[in-house]
Formats: structure tokens, sequence, C-alpha cells
């Protein structure tokens, strides 16, 4: 963000600065080099003293629902933030104040593909749930009587969520240019991919076709389901879908034998998504799951959803064969398979190290219990502190299935994370060794290989032809010039102002040494008023540069 941006956002940039303040981040706000005077004009006293991952979390509380929903969008990085400051986001609740349908209808109006009456015989103007990013109704269609739930964007929603993250994006990377504990966790490029996913999350027409595939191979209709979309009356903006009557599974009796089943349920259809399907529901905590009357397990709100290649699902299975057997140099060896290495080579012997400690921390493999989900939180930070680059939908994972071991251990206290997704590992390594699954990927390979040496002597001859044309270039990308732009804009600043400075001296002379104009102790006013402009500029400059160079 450039300079005038900041500006322009001052008012947000100051509520922003107050919170940390009043939170005890005002050393941080410090190292950011903020504008002069900025911190003495903060007034608010620090709270009582709470660990920095609290703060940090009531830090977004504050701030309100932009910031509530990146915080629980940075839930889902365990591979590049610490486990204590994961846990802590995931206790971010998105509910907030609803707004008047007022606000609401133009919203609505602008999303239906027909005036509201003639799509609905009835809408209540109540919402029922009421989030950061938009607000549920209830309504029933004027064509089929069907009852619905209508899920409609907040109004104005875009534009407070693209000044939010204009100003997420100038302190993350202030922090990471400044404060050398940070680059590690490359916050600017955090804060970029969050903003993407919350582009896609707020065109619900992905939660639609999320919900409508989920529902299309879903192995078990009978046992679980989701609200089927109505896709001819749903837009970017608006969801109509299925009514689904039910209650929370915190309503449940724990130790029951619904409750039980449904946490058994769940669990099995969370793992079939994920190793077998490969797209699943990526947030299936409490909040996200209703239970019918039936005993059917509905996941809501498929806005968020991860997706698995095939191999992406059979480089899974080993990481979970390797973990579940606490083979740390396995787990390494996975790792790499896992992701991109960033930087240099990857010290597998600390990997190992650390891979055995967290694994004897949070699980015991000799009995098979210990926390799983927790585990997965500790070896993806372990593989991103390490170099190793993972791809989101691998920390998706690991949060659906921290969600999934919360939620069934608080439903059924005899609850088994590993034989509930025991029935879907077999399946995929039934897929996996299935002798005409490798016979028709041996044949794509062989093909592929073979266009591949087709292609060479083309290749070569376009490459011989770019450089007998003295076509070829070569291009080099210079590291660690980043603030170049702005200290030459510096510089080129104090230049001007001590041109400035001079003019006015010598002009300031010149009108006094002539004795016209109106005469103050017996000297031109204009002249004296010129000279005292050039020395506060030249004062401001001077203490300028001496409170850079103490900062450095």
């Amino acid at each position: 963000m450039r300079p005038f941006d900041l500006l322009a956002n001052a008012g947000r940039a100051r509520e922003i600065a107050v919170v940390l303040v009043r939170n005890g981040f005002a050393d941080l706000l410090q190292k950011l080099e903020p504008p002069a005077g900025w911190l003495q004009r903060l007034v608010p006293k620090p709270r009582a003293r709470l660990t920095l991952w609290e703060r940090t979390r009531t830090v977004l509380e504050e701030l309100g629902p932009t910031f509530v929903k990146f915080g629980q969008m940075l839930s889902m990085r365990p591979d590049a933030l610490p486990e204590p400051l994961i846990l802590e986001l995931r206790k971010l609740q998105d509910a907030v104040t609803p707004v008047p349908f007022e606000e609401i209808e133009p919203v609505l109006t602008a999303g239906l593909p027909d005036p509201i009456d003639e799509v609905f015989s009835e809408f209540e103007r109540e919402p029922i749930a009421s989030a950061s990013l938009a607000q549920v109704y209830r309504a029933r269609l004027r064509a089929t009587g069907e009852r619905v739930a209508v899920k409609v964007q907040r109004q104005g929603i875009r534009k407070t969520i693209e000044a939010d993250f204009e100003l997420l994006l100038w302190f993350a990377k202030q922090a990471h240019h400044r404060i050398e504990d940070l680059r590690p966790y490359n916050l600017p490029v955090i804060v970029e991919e969050l903003r993407e996913g919350l582009e896609r999350e707020l065109d619900f027409r992905n939660e639609a076709r999320n919900a409508a595939l989920f529902l299309l191979q879903n192995p078990d209709p009978t046992g679980v389901t989701a609200p089927r979309p109505h896709e001819d009356f749903s837009s970017r903006t608006v969801l109509v879908m299925e009514w689904v009557e039910g209650r929370k599974p915190s309503a449940l009796e724990p130790g029951s034998p619904l409750a039980k089943d449904v946490a058994q349920r769940g669990a099995s259809s969370i793992f079939h998504q994920i190793l077998v399907d490969g797209l699943f529901h990526a947030d299936p905590h409490g909040g996200n799951i209703l239970v019918t009357e039936a005993g059917r397990v509905c996941f809501l709100d498929w806005g968020l959803v991860g997706q698995l290649t095939r191999r992406m699902r059979y480089t899974l299975v080993d990481l979970f064969g390797a973990f579940l057997q606490g083979d740390s140099a396995q787990v390494v060896r996975v790792a790499n398979d896992l992701g991109r290495v960033a930087g240099s080579r990857v010290d597998t012997r600390q990997m190992e190290r650390e891979i055995l400690y967290a694994l004897r921390e949070n699980f015991n493999p000799a009995t098979g219990t210990g926390q799983i989900g927790r585990a997965m939180l500790r070896l993806l930070h372990i593989f991103g502190k390490n170099g190793i680059e993972i791809a989101r939908d691998y920390a998706l994972v690991a949060k659906a299935v921290l969600s999934v071991e919360e939620s069934g251990s608080a439903l059924d206290p005899d609850f088994s994370l590993r034989a509930s997704f025991k029935p879907a590992v077999d399946e995929l390594v039934r897929e996996r060794r299935d002798p005409r699954n490798l016979w028709r990927s041996l044949r794509q390979s062989l093909a592929s290989s073979i266009g591949r040496i087709q292609e060479l002597p083309g290749e070569l001859q376009r490459v011989l032809r770019l450089l007998e044309e003295g076509s070829a270039t070569i291009n080099f990308q210079h590291r660690g010039l980043e603030n170049l732009d702005d200290s030459i804009n510096d510089a080129s600043n104090k230049i001007t102002i001590g041109v400035i400075i001079g003019s006015l001296i010598i002009g300031s002379s010149i009108i006094v040494f002539s004795g016209r104009g109106t005469l103050l102790w017996g000297f031109p006013v204009l002249g004296i008023l010129g000279y005292l402009l050039s020395g506060l500029l030249g004062v401001w400059i001077v203490i300028d540069i001496l409170r850079r160079g103490r900062r450095r």
C-alpha cells in the first residue's frame, strides 16, 4: 500500500492502532514506524495481562466482522502459524448483530432473477442467523410451496473487506520488512492468499456448486446430507437452499445412542469426503452441523471446501500410516512429497527430532490414544518452519480432522478417530492397488513421455533459432532491495525541501537588504517570515534524520 492509501484510510487505521495499544501491542506498533506522533496521541491504557495469543484473538474480536473472518481463515494455516495461536483463533465466533431488513432488501432484490413477491409466497423479515458476511432468512417458494432458507450478503460488505484488507496488507508488509522474528511467516503472502480465499467465499454460487457436488457423490444419503441448493434462484449475493429442520449436536445427550451414531456417521462422512471423493467440508465444527429428527447429519455452510487430487490423497494416506506408526523418518520422507522445498536444503535430522517430540507429546502410537488433530497441526507447522511449503488444502485437512475429533469426543466419550477413518483409508488403498488403476496410470505416463519426446526436437530448434537471432534474454531478480524505492523517495523529498530552504534564504536576504515593504524592528516583514519558515523546515529535517538514525 502506498502512503496516500494509508492516509485515505486514516480513520480506520487509527481505530486499529487504538485497539492494538489497548491490548498491549504498542511495542509492535513502534517497530512498524507509524507516522510521527501517533502513539503519543493514543491514550487507552493496556488491559490486564493475557497471553500473547489471547490478546491477538481479543484484538480481532474488537476490530469487527472482517477481522473476525480474517482470524478464522488464519486458523486454517497451521503450516504457517504456531499451534497455540491456531487453537486460540478457532475460538472466534462469526456471529454479529443483525442489520434491519431494509438494508438487506436491495441486495436481495438485485440478486434474485424476479421480484421478491414473485419468487416467494412467504418471506420472514427477521433473520434466523446473522454472520459477518451474510444473514439467513426463512421463506417459502411460490412455485412449489417448499420451505427454503435464503442467505443474503450484507450490503457494502465487499467495500468494507477491501478497505480492511488494504490496511492488513500494509501492516503485514511493514511487519515483514521491519520485524526480523516475523519474516519466516511471510505475512504479506498469507494476507494475499486469505484475500483470494475470501473473494471465493463471497461468491455464493461457489457454495451452491459445492453442496450440489457433495449431494451427487454422497455414498450415505440416508445418514448424511446437506441443504439442496436452488441454483435457478441463486446468484453471487443470494443463495436459496432447502430448509432443513434439526438441532445442534450440542443439544444431544453425550454418550446416548443417538449421539454416538451422529459422531460416527459425521466422522466417517468427512473422511470419505477427504480420502475418496477429494472434495470435503473444511470447517465441520458443531455450529455447521444439524441433526434431523430422523438422526441424519446435515452439513451446513459449504462456502469453504478443500480439494485433493488423487495423488494428494495417496500421499496423505502415506502420511497417516507413518504418523500412526510413530515413524518420524518416514514422516519426513512423505513431507517432501507433500509440498515444495523453499530455500536451502531441509535439515532432515532436525525435522525428525521435532516430529518425534510432537508425536510423543500428542499421540501414543503403541496404544493409539491421544489427540490426532492437534498432532497434525504440530506436524504441518514443523513442515512449514523447516521450509516445506504445504498446499493450502492439506492445512484444511488438519483443521477438519481437529474439528471432527473435538465434536466426536464431545458426543461420545469413547469416540475413536482412528476407527472412523479406517474404512475410507481401506477403500483408497484398494483403489490405489487395483491392477486396472495401476495399468491405466502406467499407460498415461508412457503416453505423456512419448509425447514429450516427440516435442523435444521442435523445442530444441526453437531455442537454437532464438540464440541465432540474438533474441534470447536472461532475467535477473534483485533481492534485498524492497525498501529502495521508499529510500529514494525520502532522499528526493529532503533534497527538494533543501532547495526550497536555500531559495527562501536567498530570497529573504534580497528583500532584507532592499529595505522595502512593511518594516518590523527595522527589517522588512516578508524577509523575516522567509527566514523563520526556512529555519523551521531546516529544524524539521534535522530532527527527522536523527530520529531515523536512532531507529536503525
